[in-house]
């Protein structure tokens, strides 16, 4: 099993390091060496999970490509620019808001050189606002109902009868605190703009030229963008409420060996129904072209995420069919004592493989098969935002390169980055708050 154990870590972080599809390629390497090599069982990958995934991906990259997308990143700079002297505290929640609207962390890109032009003109170091932004992304993430993550954590906890409404009645709060958390440890971090060292000589070698280019959408085009932005955001509405009121998610007959038998539209089904539905009203209302719907950042984003979690979470279940009892029994006891041991691992599975669904896939059903009660497997679901941790994650570099103030730094050591603290404050946070809800809502 040790064996197994050292080949499982070391695809995992072969495909870390190959980034992008190379992680679930890697995979699929390990898959062949413990299905062929040491005799395991195959396993099986998430077929519900990466359904969904595909359906909310190809939804929301239909908005994209009529332009919906841009609308809502441009709502969400004109808030920034209302008051600027607020931007640290303004501006983690906005991206937050956005991403949890629309279930993707590459809106903020969008976002970054808008940040940075407010706070330079407010006389603020951008790194304040940028890094909490960041990490405020995050959280953003893991409590929107149509991310990847969530739909992990939904298609993980089915069998503990936990739904989406649990999931989100629970992480919402917990990481909106947990933001709020991570944004007092950098209010008042370092010296003003105008008095950092680093800024001044940058602008004496004209290295710093801020400013962002405003997007207009008018006529037919802004008329799509609402629309396809409006008819988004009704299915998330619709999600929800399937998930809060299950008795309205359809019932139906089938006919098997001559019985009659009910069943009932399960949530995960709902979910791709409903968000397939969505991305073929936006083609057909809002002229989402679908060759540009294929070819956007979000859809290659999706695809990633879904190639990843095929390969890492079939290997990681034909590991765990392979030695459940030795794995059973080798940790439940530990872990039922200290559920901290469980969100540690998350926390540093996370890093490796940098995706919170990912990580949900392949770690979560392994707890849940060692009993763990739901409230703790909800309340450590936060400590999976670890992907700041080495500051080799897209968005951490985007900050990092946008900020032209030089604020924003990734330090001499590696880790001694302008996002550890928020990261560290605010995911610690998060799971705390987290943990004590849960403990009192489920």
């Amino acid at each position: 099993m040790w064996i197994e154990l050292v080949l499982l870590l070391a695809c995992i972080v072969m495909g870390a390091r190959l980034g992008g599809i190379g992680l679930g390629a890697a995979g699929g390497i390990g898959l062949v060496i413990l299905v062929f090599g040491f005799g395991l069982p195959p396993g099986s990958p998430p077929s519900i999970v990466l359904g969904m995934i595909i359906a909310v991906i190809t939804a929301l990259a239909a908005m994209q490509a009529a332009g919906g997308l841009d609308y809502l990143v441009s709502l969400a700079s004109r808030v920034m620019k209302k008051k600027p002297e607020y931007i640290t505290f303004v501006a983690p929640f906005v991206t937050y808001l956005l991403v949890f609207a629309s279930g993707t962390q590459h809106v903020i890109y969008a976002l970054m050189p808008v940040i940075v032009e407010v706070s330079a003109k407010a006389d603020i170091r951008p790194e304040r606002p940028l890094s909490i932004s960041v990490i405020a992304s995050q959280g953003g993430l893991i409590a929107s109902p149509i991310s990847a993550a969530t739909v992990a954590m939904v298609g993980a906890l089915a069998s503990l009868h936990v739904s989406l409404v649990n999931i989100l009645i629970v992480i919402i709060p917990a990481t909106l605190l947990g933001v709020l958390a991570g944004t007092l440890s950098v209010a008042w971090r370092g010296k003003k703009l105008s008095e950092d060292p680093v800024y001044l000589e940058r602008v004496k070698a004209g290295q710093v030229n801020i400013g962002s280019a405003a997007l207009v959408l008018t006529g037919e085009k802004l008329r799509n963008a609402r629309g396809s932005l409006v008819l988004f955001l009704l299915a998330i509405v619709v999600v929800v409420v399937l998930g809060v009121f299950p008795q309205l998610r359809p019932h139906y007959q089938v006919f098997a060996e001559g019985n009659i038998e009910m069943g009932q539209v399960e949530t995960g089904q709902a979910i791709m129904i409903v968000m397939l539905a969505a991305a073929g009203l936006i083609m057909l209302l809002f002229k989402a072209k679908p060759d540009e719907t294929v070819k956007n950042n979000i859809m290659r984003g999706g695809i990633v995420a879904v190639i990843s979690i095929l390969g890492v979470s079939w290997m990681g279940s034909s590991f765990f069919e392979g030695n459940r009892p030795e794995i059973v029994n080798g940790i439940s006891e530990i872990i039922r004592q200290a559920p901290w041991v469980l969100a540690l691992g998350l926390f540093v599975l996370s890093v490796l493989l940098i995706s919170q669904a990912a990580t949900v896939v392949t770690l979560m059903p392994v707890a849940v098969a060692l009993g763990l009660p739901a409230s703790v497997l909800l309340g450590v679901y936060p400590a999976v935002n670890g992907s700041f941790f080495l500051p080799t994650y897209g968005t951490v570099l985007a900050a990092v390169s946008f900020d032209q103030t030089g604020s924003t730094r990734i330090g001499k050591y590696l880790l001694n980055h302008s996002f550890m603290r928020p990261g560290l404050v605010t995911t610690i946070a998060a799971t705390l708050f987290a943990l004590i809800i849960s403990s009192v809502l489920l």
